[in-house]
């Protein structure tokens, strides 16, 4: 590398691995650790690359970021930050920076980074915007939309900064409760459109024969005698957002697809042409891939809603993360007027400990009940064992037969091992999986709809499938479904 890099933060340790590893590959250092310092070189037209921290002893390095954007345009600027917020990076995005990496950083991550803002600084081929930081984004931390400094949650964090400034489709992806409408109202919050109506979705919610009409609208007819605007309409030049895709059935699938390829539709029973200028946001819990393989999901479909994918961690996959959400909720719990509570540092031990299927969703819920049921202000780990034990283990941990407990895979593990007894030497017949799968599947999902008295979204949600999967299943096993009552 060559080239002559500014070094500012005020850790004077940092700075020394920095130089020592710049010089290293090539580079010209000169390292910094005030504001004030920083902006005489950088004033003076010195440094090929800026590689700074946010907070300094005489300031916030992001304030003074769009000025020196605007001063030296072609400068790339490399930001850390200990914060490790989605706000940080948002506001690092808004305000031009080159890149952003949260602390501790990876050493050879900056190095690449610089590498290649030396390599493209004189093409000039990103972009920059140089955009004020509004109050709120700058100062109000309580406006963040998403919480957890992870690993896991820096790299959703750098994904989302680098497509405020753009329009792109994106698809969002992750279990229930991880977060995916928290993500997609924070693009279209601080994303160019976000003095347009946000319209969300939820298409698991929506009755299969009146998707059409909630999307695209419908032209008055014998039977309804009124127009009514579809959700795209609703949206006309901001963000709609189509929480689980995946349910969307195959003609509402070909439709969406005519709405990305040409920017038009018709209402439901008319004729008129319908042009439509909206961001389309998507999220789905499914792998769209596997419903694809069974026939289920468009592909052409997923390619255009794929431009950009943002996966969702599930909470076991950022514990690190809970103690930061908890005080998040215990704050929001307070602003809500159930009360200011305390967590104890043990408590907070004994929630990362635990499983929560729900993630963040489960957690938000199960904080804010510790807040209605703890007596005393500060939440103790006696407190969080006493309401652990009303929680449900979930499905997978056990369950009771002739007063005894037993692991649901022991159970299926002794009647394969007694099945495989039966055949002594000899191996049982081909296509043992199928037949196995299927004899779990036909009481799953019969005593599912059973418990939904034969409503099919509940069962599909209760199982965790897309509704579409659940159909085709229910054919396959010849299961007989009746509404409005207890089958079985």
């Amino acid at each position: 590398m060559e080239g002559t890099v500014i070094v500012a933060d005020d850790d004077k340790s940092i700075r020394t691995v920095l130089a020592q590893a710049l010089t290293r590959a090539g580079c010209k250092v000169r390292a910094t650790g005030t504001l004030s310092t920083l902006w005489r070189w950088l004033d003076d037209g010195e440094g090929d690359v800026l590689v700074t921290d946010v907070m300094m002893p005489d300031g916030d390095a992001l304030d003074i970021l769009p000025v020196l954007k605007r001063k030296r345009p072609k400068l790339p600027i490399i930001v850390m930050s200990a914060q490790n917020t989605v706000m940080t990076a948002i506001r690092a995005n808004e305000a031009g920076a080159y890149e952003y990496l949260p602390k501790p950083f990876d050493l050879k991550g900056l190095l690449q980074s610089v590498s290649k803002a030396l390599k493209n600084q004189a093409l000039s081929n990103i972009k920059k915007t140089s955009v004020e930081i509004s109050p709120s984004v700058s100062s109000n931390q309580s406006t963040l939309p998403l919480i957890g400094r992870s690993a896991v949650m820096q790299d959703v964090y750098r994904i989302m900064a680098r497509l405020m400034g753009t329009d792109l489709g994106v698809l969002i992806s992750g279990s229930s409760g991880t977060g995916k409408e928290l993500v997609a109202t924070a693009l279209h919050e601080f994303g160019q459109r976000k003095e347009k109506p946000f319209v969300k979705v939820n298409i698991a919610t929506v009755p299969e024969d009146l998707v059409e009409v909630e999307l695209f609208g419908k032209e008055p007819s014998i039977d309804l005698d009124v127009d009514v605007v579809g959700k795209f309409e609703q949206a006309e030049g901001g963000t709609i957002f189509l929480d689980e895709v995946s349910d969307l059935s195959l003609v509402a699938q070909s439709r969406l697809l005519s709405i990305l390829q040409t920017g038009e539709f018709t209402r439901v029973g008319g004729h008129k042409t319908i042009k439509t200028d909206v961001r389309i946001l998507a999220s789905t819990n499914q792998d769209l891939r596997e419903l694809i393989n069974e026939g289920n999901f468009r592909e052409d479909l997923f390619y255009r809603l794929n431009v950009v994918p943002i996966k969702l961690p599930n909470l076991n996959q950022r514990i690190e993360d809970i103690s930061d959400l908890v005080h998040h909720f215990l704050s929001l719990a307070e602003t809500k007027g159930l009360g200011l509570k305390l967590i104890a540092p043990d408590a907070i031990e004994l929630l990362k400990k635990q499983h929560w299927p729900g993630n963040v969703r489960e957690l938000k819920n199960f904080v804010n009940r510790m807040v209605v049921l703890s007596k005393d202000q500060l939440i103790s780990s006696t407190d969080i064992k006493e309401e652990l034990k009303e929680k449900l283990s979930g499905f997978e941990s056990s369950y009771k037969d002739d007063n005894k407990t037993e692991q649901f895979s022991l159970v299926v593990e002794n009647h394969l091992k007694r099945y495989f007894d039966l055949h002594g030497n000899n191996l049982p017949p081909p296509g043992l999986y199928d037949r196995v799968i299927k004899e779990i599947e036909l009481p799953l999902i019969a005593l599912s709809l059973a418990s939904t008295r034969g409503n099919q979204l509940k069962a599909s949600e209760l199982l965790g499938i897309n509704r579409n999967t659940l159909r085709k299943k229910i054919k396959g096993l010849d299961i007989n479904v009746s509404r409005g009552k207890k089958m079985m």
